[in-house]
């Protein structure tokens, strides 16, 4: 069974400014800017015919091109920090995409998504890291900002089951107008 997800790829010069947030924090695993993305909807493990219904269904899919700029480092876990980000600014075109995908995945017969949509990469999965620690790395890049992208398509991704972090593999690109 494949293990989906939606997303827009990050282009090589913003990985690249992205890169350069790596390092510095005890326990922290760091994601290869390769594989770095905004997932838009997490689809999961399915079987091949709910694969091949949700490609589908994601092919129906016609939006605008928009831009896309990427904005402060941040820590989910509160208390525990269990990952390193980087938000993506407000984006009225990004939630309007998401949303699309939300709809199309509910059509195929997936339950919703159980999350609030919030727009992110992932730079590091911590384990064991020290809150302070953690926020003295904020403190020193915290205030990160890429240059403003384009945003010209969204892909279905696999991965395998794992830690985190990749490999993912492009099953199919979608472009946008």
């Amino acid at each position: 069974m494949p293990r989906l997800f939606t997303a827009l790829e990050i282009p090589t010069d913003v990985a690249e400014q992205l890169s350069m947030l790596r390092g510095g924090l005890p326990g922290a695993r760091w994601i290869s800017p390769e594989f770095y993305h905004v997932t838009l909807r997490f689809i999961g493990d399915v079987d091949h015919v709910v694969a091949r219904d949700a490609a589908a269904a994601l092919d129906e899919i016609d939006r605008f091109g928009f831009d896309l700029t990427l904005s402060g480092v941040d820590q989910f876990g509160n208390h525990k920090p269990h990952s390193i980000f980087v938000g993506v600014k407000a984006n009225e075109a990004l939630n309007d995409l998401q949303a699309e995908h939300e709809r199309a995945m509910k059509r195929v017969g997936l339950p919703p998504e159980g999350r609030n949509f919030r727009p992110h990469v992932t730079l590091a999965r911590l384990r064991d890291a020290a809150p302070r620690q953690v926020a003295d790395y904020l403190a020193l890049r915290g205030y990160f900002r890429s240059p403003t992208f384009e945003v010209s398509r969204f892909v279905l991704y696999s991965s395998r089951d794992s830690v985190g972090g990749g490999p993912y593999r492009v099953e199919a690109a979608y472009p946008l107008m």
